[in-house]
């Protein structure tokens, strides 16, 4: 059975556009926040963060979808290592999470449910992290994934506020699930082909096992690329900073076969409504190529963390994670704000 083709979309390509969620969320009357909930939905943020001591604070977080891939077993994985990295993202350490699941049960063999809960608990199990539990519910589609708790110190927390004028910006991962995974839906790509992808959407962003404590007081902001693309999420993190984010097309780190893909027009929805968020905060260099201004907008699942930080810290910090993340590179760098957010430049 291949999962990919049970479903429309796949992946965090699946994701409502960031547009229309903003849309949405403008017309609820949220009360007040309690004091202890230190970061909310509010400015598009990876986790929310609520304290429970003076010392400490819980990470939350939700996410799930629609098969990207057609091995159970690696969807399971995908969809923890996705969920995982926004409590990485926020500085923090998983510790247990539930899991989101529907399938239609009379048209789905009992054994693939079984295979992806086993590698989600496979992947949760390499983060030190527990599943204790889920909720189901019989449904037309295939989604699976994870609501998860993480701790944090109060004084190590990241967000995707604070980038100042002069950080650099780190990449944690390579660019492309969005057109990668489009290509194996249609049949351009086999699974096979795709394990430079597949490697990289399975590993955690757990930026704690290459870094050195004293390292966090050089990351001013952080952020998880996802189903927005890099350009969305680099424009949110350049929003609630309140500063200009300038993104070099030739430093991007590119996975395997992308280049292909793209040019072959696998393209999901997401590509299109990624470029129309940001656009009127947009500045792109007419010299970019068409496939490198593909790749800006491509929705990532289980992508790398954004990180900016202190500039004469920077490259010791890249090599440092290069270690574990091989993508890992200094892609662009944060300025004061200008009349366009977010600039694209060769």
């Amino acid at each position: 059975m291949k999962l990919t083709k049970t479903t429309k979309k796949g992946g965090c390509a699946a994701k409502i556009s960031a547009q229309e969620l903003k849309n949405i969320l403008s017309s609820v009357d949220f009360p007040p926040p309690r004091s202890e909930l230190k970061i909310s939905g509010a400015c598009f943020d990876d986790a929310a963060i609520y304290q429970i001591s003076q010392t400490q604070s819980l990470v939350k977080t939700i996410d799930f979808f629609t098969p990207i891939v057609d091995s159970p077993s690696l969807f399971g994985q995908i969809a923890a290592a996705n969920a995982l990295s926004d409590v990485y993202a926020m500085g923090g350490k998983p510790l247990l999470a539930l899991a989101v699941l529907a399938f239609p049960s009379a048209g789905i063999d009992k054994n693939i449910v079984t295979e992806i809960i086993q590698g989600a608990v496979n992947v949760l199990k390499k983060a030190g992290a527990d599943l204790a539990g889920g909720h189901s519910i019989d449904d037309d589609s295939l989604k699976f994934g994870l609501s998860v708790t993480g701790i944090v110190d109060n004084d190590k927390i990241l967000s995707n506020v604070g980038a100042k004028e002069g950080d650099k910006l780190i990449l944690t991962k390579g660019l492309g699930t969005g057109s990668l995974m489009a290509a194996l839906k249609n049949d351009f790509k086999k699974e096979a082909d795709l394990a430079d992808a597949l490697d990289s959407m399975c590993m955690l962003n757990d930026i704690h096992a290459c870094l050195d404590e004293g390292d966090f007081a050089s990351i001013n902001a952080a952020t998880d690329v996802t189903g927005f693309g890099l350009a969305g999420h680099a424009y949110q993190m350049a929003s609630a900073s309140n500063v200009a984010i300038k993104i070099q097309a030739s430093r991007l780190p590119k996975l395997e076969h992308v280049q292909e893909t793209l040019s072959k027009e696998n393209l999901t929805r997401a590509h299109r409504t990624n470029r129309e968020y940001v656009q009127e905060e947009l500045m792109v260099d007419e010299a970019i190529s068409p496939v490198d201004q593909l790749i800006f907008f491509d929705p990532q699942t289980s992508g790398g963390l954004l990180l900016s930080v202190d500039a004469m810290k920077a490259e010791q910090l890249c090599t440092k994670l290069s270690k574990k993340f091989p993508r890992a590179y200094i892609i662009g760098s944060v300025d004061s704000k200008k009349e366009k957010t977010l600039l694209y430049e060769c």
